[in-house]
């Protein structure tokens, strides 16, 4: 049976906490639906009412165009192992890039992984909790590092001059392009 709160609890904070990935839908008129797997230490509660988790870039950009366009997203938290449960936060989002006053505020919550391209600010609407009794057991074998080791060894600034020409989502939505890199991902002088 599934429950709705406004706003996070304790409980719910614990068990987003434990788990090692989460999920993140978004949609907007006329586009696709945009669903999206996360891992890494990427996700913050901010308070009760408010969450953020850091991006990266990847193949595409689809939740900032649709949370621009429409604002709506799910997060989906589950259980792989035991007690079984899924917990879902639903509520209206925005990117903060690093050329936005905000971003070092909501940064400095993160560690530094290579290849950040925004953070997404979410303004929690309302938790659901169910039972999550079909989703399978699995154990974690451990993070995948592949993502990390490819921005690593990208220069910040040949990366920076080659996402900024994309203004376009796969659906053809508009895209803020991120115009600085943060702080922490230039290249030391010993690189």
């Amino acid at each position: 049976m599934a429950e709705f709160a406004d706003a996070l609890t304790a409980d719910h904070c614990a068990f987003i906490e434990r788990q090692p990935m989460f999920f993140v839908a978004t949609a907007a008129q006329g586009s696709r639906i945009n669903l999206s797997p996360k891992g890494y230490d990427s996700f913050r509660i901010l308070g009760p009412d408010r969450v953020a988790y850091l991006d990266l870039g990847g193949s595409g950009n689809e939740t900032q165009a649709h949370l621009t366009a429409d604002g709506r997203i799910t997060l989906m938290f589950c259980a792989f192992d035991r007690p079984p449960l899924i917990l879902r936060i639903y509520g209206q989002g925005k990117a903060v890039l690093p050329q936005d006053s905000v971003f070092a505020e909501l940064y400095s919550q993160f560690p530094s992984l290579p290849g950040v391209r925004q953070v997404f600010d979410i303004a929690v609407q309302s938790v659901q909790t169910s039972c999550g009794w079909g989703v399978p057991e699995m154990a974690l074998k451990g993070e995948r590092d592949t993502l990390a080791k490819y921005h690593a060894q990208q220069d910040p600034q040949e990366r920076l001059a080659k996402i900024s020409s994309r203004t376009r989502s796969i659906d053809g939505l508009p895209l803020r392009v991120q115009s600085t890199i943060p702080a922490g991902q230039w290249p030391t002088e010993d690189a």
